[in-house]
């Protein structure tokens, strides 16, 4: 069972929702923002458990019967919406799912909660939709959006629901979390954190991702080398990269970092903050090797391949730009 406590940083957002239950200020619609992974999904069904809860107030207690069914996905109080198609959440799976039901009253517990996750794929008919329930809804409902595009929900649609934006959690208490609860050795917690950017659902990906290490090492034999090779070489790299299409914003993302050592030891010459600090012969060498504004150069690439690459620019051209802008720098 997890509480209010075991959601790591977004200290404010924790504040609020507990605030709200324990004065019994509840709104009637909170939107949650925040990337992909950042915990929006956690921190909505904590807060659903602790509106339903029938023992504490202010947190779930974990041991009654609403809060055995919130956290095992059965509540019936709790209606997570779903849509058919991936990119899409239509006005019928609104009227169907949300609009129908609402007048139902609750089940067994105080309040009937519904959790639309990716609420930035509604379209307009659909947020129109919702936006009725949303004007006038039944005293003890409550709809929770969680989204990672605000700019995508239509202004009447924010200006009735409470905006809970998610922060990047401080880098320690990222690390602390993958070692204590997730059991991540120390120098790997420390590469995770690095590429998670105080996204704590990302860290516990990439620890446990096992192509993880297989995507860093062969980025740090590519960056290492890279100035050495033959134009043949490259289009082999490319090729091996194109393994990596899947996870190409963390391959991206490891080359951003070995830069940013570069970057680091070239400023300060001190290895002791690097993330690849083992490998810091080469990094080194490349900080010799590269003006300030070489690395500036690398790291802008670096930004607009992910640019392209997010709009489906052809994926061998734009690594093949990449990696001889990372050979001349």
């Amino acid at each position: 069972m997890f509480g209010f406590g075991d959601i790591v940083g977004q200290d404010a957002i924790k504040g609020h929702l507990m605030a709200a239950i324990e004065q019994d200020k509840i709104s009637h619609a909170y939107i949650i923002c925040g990337e992909r992974l950042s915990g929006k999904e956690f921190i909505a069904k904590i807060f659903s458990s602790a509106l339903l809860c029938d023992e504490e107030k202010g947190k779930p207690c974990g041991h009654c019967h609403n809060c055995v069914m919130s956290y095992s996905g059965s509540n019936p109080d709790i209606i997570r919406v779903t849509h058919d198609k991936p990119n899409t959440i239509s006005v019928d799976d609104i009227r169907e799912q949300v609009n129908e039901t609402v007048r139902i009253m609750p089940y067994g517990g105080k309040r009937k909660i519904y959790i639309i996750n990716e609420a930035e794929k509604m379209n307009p008919q659909a947020q129109n939709a919702l936006l009725k329930t949303m004007e006038e809804p039944p005293e003890y409902a409550v709809i929770i959006l969680l989204t990672s595009n605000l700019e995508e929900l239509l202004p009447t649609i924010l200006s009735r629901a409470v905006i809970l934006s998610m922060r990047p959690v401080r880098d320690k208490e990222v690390k602390k979390f993958l070692m204590e609860v997730e059991k991540v050795p120390d120098y790997k917690a420390d590469i995770c954190v690095a590429f998670a950017r105080g996204n704590v659902g990302k860290a516990k990906l990439l620890a446990k991702n096992e192509d993880f290490d297989n995507i860093k090492n062969d980025v740090i034999q590519l960056v290492k080398y890279i100035r050495d090779m033959e134009v043949s070489e490259l289009t082999e790299a490319v090729k091996r990269a194109s393994g990596y299409k899947l996870e190409i914003n963390d391959y991206l993302d490891i080359i951003t970092v070995w830069y940013r050592d570069v970057l680091m030891f070239k400023a300060t010459a001190d290895a002791n903050n690097l993330i690849f600090k083992d490998e810091i012969q080469y990094i080194r060498k490349a900080a010799d090797l590269s003006s300030y504004e070489d690395i500036q150069d690398i790291i802008d690439a670096l930004e607009k391949a992910k640019k392209r690459l997010s709009v489906n620019v052809n994926f061998d051209l734009t690594m093949e730009l990449l990696f001889l802008t990372l050979k001349e720098k």
